[in-house]
């Protein structure tokens, strides 16, 4: 479902609810008492919002950092940002750039008319998935190298698909998993101040006893909604030293492993399913939005689509009619 955040072409009107919606600033356009027609739209997928905006009018702003990180895809128009230091930021259509939380004075720009597509982000999910003992922060709106830019251009362009899809409404295990893909793909994509090495004390904590409490914990809550954070919390040691524990003793990362798991589940209820099942329904079950990748995992795993353990073929004997 979507609901209209933004409808007028009042420029006092546009401003009021951009500071309710995003962060408190001041826009002004060329032409004093022209219309400005501005349209927000969005849709939401667990916390992650979406949002499509189309400005009929070019504006210039001056803006507070947000409390949200917000990840703009330029689709027509254009975009300036210009912060500390005077460093000016320019994005056109294809290009994605951020707007995040940070200590940082108000920062200002423009934007041309055109239509813009923005991923709101809740920030702690970035430190939830790297399991630093910080918050971790975004230290600058420009992608990393134009493949990140693709990237992020590409994880837009499928959770606005997600958010279309009412069989991803309401599943709050789905809803997890795809926060998590968003801030890992954040984190990858644009410049942060993460640490992802272990320390002394990290490796300390790796013992086959407490990777045997973590699993037991992943095996006992893989329909649940459970982040790195979690597993961490339920053996009393970082996420980073449970990072550092699974890549030593199990060659993956506990997300690795959690979706092992799942899809293990979902191997054995499409081995009980009969022909009415459908292979969609049990990959949803088990937080496999993307029924193509869910086919992917299966065959590498199992050798086989979900579809032959459902429909398998018939046996020579079944073909020509004689035993085999």
């Amino acid at each position: 479902m979507s609901a209209v955040l933004l409808d007028t072409d009042d420029i006092g009107a546009a401003e009021a609810t951009l500071s309710t919606v995003f962060s408190k600033m001041r826009i002004r356009t060329p032409q004093r008492g022209a219309p400005s027609p501005m349209r927000i739209e969005r849709s939401v997928v667990g916390s992650l919002g979406i949002d499509t905006a189309d400005y009929g009018c070019s504006f210039a702003y001056e803006m507070d950092p947000p409390a949200q990180i917000l990840v703009c895809q330029v689709d027509s128009g254009g975009v300036e940002q210009r912060g500390p230091h005077s460093h000016t930021t320019r994005s056109g259509p294809g290009d994605v750039t951020a707007f995040g939380p940070r200590e940082a004075p108000r920062f200002e720009g423009r934007v041309l008319r055109g239509r813009y597509h923005v991923l709101v982000v809740d920030p702690s999910s970035l430190t939830g998935i790297t399991g630093a003992n910080h918050a971790v922060h975004l230290t600058g709106p420009t992608p990393v190298s134009a493949a990140a830019n693709q990237q992020l251009a590409n994880l837009i362009g499928y959770l606005r698909r997600c958010a279309t899809n009412p069989q991803l409404q309401g599943n709050p295990l789905l809803a997890g998993m795809l926060e998590q893909h968003v801030a890992a793909v954040l984190l990858a994509t644009l410049p942060n101040d993460s640490v992802v090495e272990p320390t002394a004390q990290d490796r300390r904590d790796s013992t086959p006893v407490l990777l045997r409490r973590a699993i037991s914990f992943i095996d006992d809550h893989a329909n649940t909604d459970i982040s790195l954070a979690d597993i961490a919390a339920a053996v009393y040691v970082t996420p980073r030293a449970l990072q550092y524990l699974f890549r030593r003793h199990r060659d993956c990362t506990p997300m690795e492993y959690l979706r092992r798991v799942r899809l293990h589940h979902a191997h054995l209820d499409l081995l009980a399913a009969d022909e009415t099942t459908m292979v969609g329904e049990v990959a949803r079950r088990w937080g496999f939005a993307h029924a193509g990748r869910f086919a992917a995992y299966h065959r590498e795993h199992y050798g086989c689509s979900p579809q032959e353990l459902l429909n398998p073929l018939p046996r020579a004997s079944e073909v020509t009619g004689h035993p085999s």
